[in-house]
């Protein structure tokens, strides 16, 4: 996208698009993040379904360093 010229709102409307679970702010700033910080080549993959919590948790907690895949998971408690 940014190779065809996105913008920070075409990003976020993007990413509101796929469900990502974040508010309006939370969309713009990943957005503005992946303008600052674009990535050479990736993917993401999020979903709330219980499934995906129990079939990537082995990916969650994988200790092995992967060159070019960065962690961008949290926790978030209430």
């Amino acid at each position: 996208m940014i190779k065809d010229g996105a913008n920070e709102e075409d990003i976020a409307a993007y990413l509101s698009d796929r469900n990502i679970p974040a508010d309006e702010l939370t969309l713009r700033a990943i957005a503005q993040h992946i303008l600052a910080n674009p990535p050479a080549r990736g993917y993401l993959t999020i979903s709330n379904a219980l499934q995906w919590r129990l079939q990537y948790q082995r990916v969650l907690h994988l200790n092995k360093k992967i060159e070019g895949i960065v962690r961008v998971t949290h926790s978030i408690n209430p």
